[in-house]
């Protein structure tokens, strides 16, 4: 899957829903970069118009570059294609798949969320789709999630399907290991990063340090 191909699970960061100082975010970006490992950024801004969109693209991608961290955009793929982004996430309410992967071309990445539905994420798989997204695993605050995911879903998935998955929804440092363990490519953390009570750098650190436990218990079957 180009830049996100995974070894075998990575943080992907999103952003908060609301940006109010771009300037002050780089630096937090910066301190989470620092933390460790991260697989992908996407920067969803909820209701932002296209100014806002564009200036954070152009401010968030060059420190994401340096750390080959690839910038995916929520719900626009044309505002993706546009801004040079290197990927989007649509959701089943945004554009359809085939719109946004004629938008974006074959070479950049488009994720599709699926909720708790395997038959989504087959069909989007099937249609191409560079990764497929279920949750919410647990209460969130970030948005209002629409179903709630069970972690046996992620490891049917990893047993029948070669296409990456992420598991997002409400996830923390505390609670991600079993989603790692039942078999999810990529953990997606929001506000656990940006809210983290000692930053964000160390937020990224603790995620690391729970994926790798997850991934021993996957392997040994624990």
């Amino acid at each position: 899957m180009g830049a996100m191909s995974p070894p075998d699970c990575r943080l992907y960061l999103i952003s908060p829903p609301v940006i109010d100082d771009l300037a002050a975010f780089v630096v937090a970006l910066g301190e989470a970069l620092a933390g460790g490992d991260v697989g992908a950024f996407q920067l969803r801004l909820k209701d932002a118009d296209e100014a806002t969109v564009g200036a954070a693209v152009a401010a968030l991608k060059p420190i994401l570059a340096t750390h080959d961290v690839p910038l995916i955009l929520n719900d626009r793929p044309d505002l993706a294609a546009r801004f040079g982004c290197d990927g989007v996430h649509i959701g089943q309410d945004d554009a359809p798949y085939p719109e946004a992967r004629r938008l974006m071309g074959r070479d950049r990445i488009v994720g599709v969320t699926c909720h708790d539905s395997r038959h989504l994420a087959m069909e989007a798989a099937e249609a191409g789709a560079d990764y497929v997204a279920f949750g919410a695993f647990f209460p969130t605050s970030t948005k209002d999630a629409k179903t709630r995911a069970d972690p046996e879903i992620l490891e049917i998935w990893q047993e029948a399907m070669l296409t990456p998955c992420v598991a997002i929804g409400g996830v923390t440092p505390a609670n991600c290991r079993a989603l790692v363990a039942a078999g999810a490519d990529f953990i997606a953390a929001s506000s656990a990063v940006w809210s983290h009570p000692k930053g964000p750098r160390a937020a990224v650190a603790a995620f690391n340090t729970e994926i790798a436990a997850g991934l021993k218990a996957r392997q040994t079957g624990a």
